[in-house]
């Protein structure tokens, strides 16, 4: 056996690959993501390794990874690649962070410009071990992009910093032109899927957010084992808590270690949800198997 495939092995590749195959066997036709083109694919990976950055859409295993790489677009992840919680649906690394990088918000910028994002969605880990959860890091990186691309919309995807208000005013203060914070699920489900969250403590985060004047975003993943009623009363209060925006996608499992698909839903049921959500008020619903809290979010704001 060669070095190089003692090395594969040795990281886990392999078996990830196995994985993902026999996952997608399961997942049906409309709930398959788009390829991409590889050399684009390449060249944007090739641009964050080179400033060292990190994006949910490969941390996570985003399944529109190759189609949102190949339109020279990413969702930048701050605060490091590792999270301080352990939901059951995300892929993304668990365990001890490293110490933040000062440097960081400089770099996502520079990347920003030089993809020539105009809509730029940030987002992070949860980092419950600093004492405002990474608050003012966000703001500086929203600082840095505001003086890097004349008149671009920022979107910050925020974790809930454990309900502190203080936190969430340093945040609100940058003035993010979307704040973005999701469900994912529906409150019976929270104690496993997101057992170090609170379904009340995010709802109030958005309600303060909106308060503020700033839009405001959620979404949830579907197929985690929630019913259609449950769905919509999560709905129900996220426009009482003044939420304009609503991303609805088929949850797909990331890996083997993660929660299993309940079951996939059909377009139809995607089209029901989105019906219901625009007669509740939402300005925008953007539901499909497919789509995610960041995917196409330029978009979501021009919908009727």
């Amino acid at each position: 056996m060669t070095n190089k495939w003692r090395r594969l092995l040795a990281s886990g590749a392999i078996l990830d690959f196995v994985t993902s195959l026999r996952a997608n066997m399961r997942i049906p036709p409309h709930a398959k993501p788009l390829m991409g083109d590889a050399k684009e694919k390449h060249r944007i990976k090739a641009l964050l390794r080179k400033q060292g950055l990190h994006t949910v859409c490969e941390s996570a295993r985003c399944p529109n990874i190759g189609e949102c790489f190949s339109r020279k677009t990413a969702t930048f992840m701050i605060l490091g690649d590792t999270c301080t919680r352990s939901c059951a649906f995300c892929a993304v690394r668990r365990g001890a962070p490293s110490p933040l990088d000062p440097d960081e918000s400089r770099r996502v910028a520079q990347a920003a410009r030089a993809l020539r994002l105009k809509h730029v969605v940030v987002t992070s880990v949860t980092r419950d071990d600093l004492p405002d959860g990474g608050a003012e890091h966000f703001a500086r990186v929203i600082e840095e992009i505001r003086r890097a691309i004349d008149g671009a919309v920022i979107e910050a995807l925020i974790p809930d910093f454990k309900g502190e208000e203080s936190s969430l005013k340093v945040v609100i203060e940058a003035r993010p032109d979307v704040l973005n914070h999701n469900m994912e699920t529906v409150p019976r489900l929270y104690h496993d899927v997101r057992p170090l969250a609170d379904y009340r403590r995010s709802i109030e985060l958005i309600a303060r957010a909106g308060a503020a004047g700033i839009t405001t975003k959620s979404g949830l993943l579907l197929g985690i084992g929630e019913e259609f009623e449950e769905v919509l009363a999560v709905m129900k209060d996220l426009r009482a808590a003044g939420c304009k925006l609503l991303t609805l996608g088929q949850y797909l499992r990331p890996t083997r270690q993660n929660r299993p698909v309940t079951r996939y839903l059909e377009p139809r049921e995607f089209d029901a949800y989105r019906a219901e959500g625009e007669k509740m008020g939402f300005s925008a619903v953007a539901a499909a198997p497919l789509v995610r809290s960041s995917y196409r979010a330029n978009e979501i704001l021009s919908l009727p």
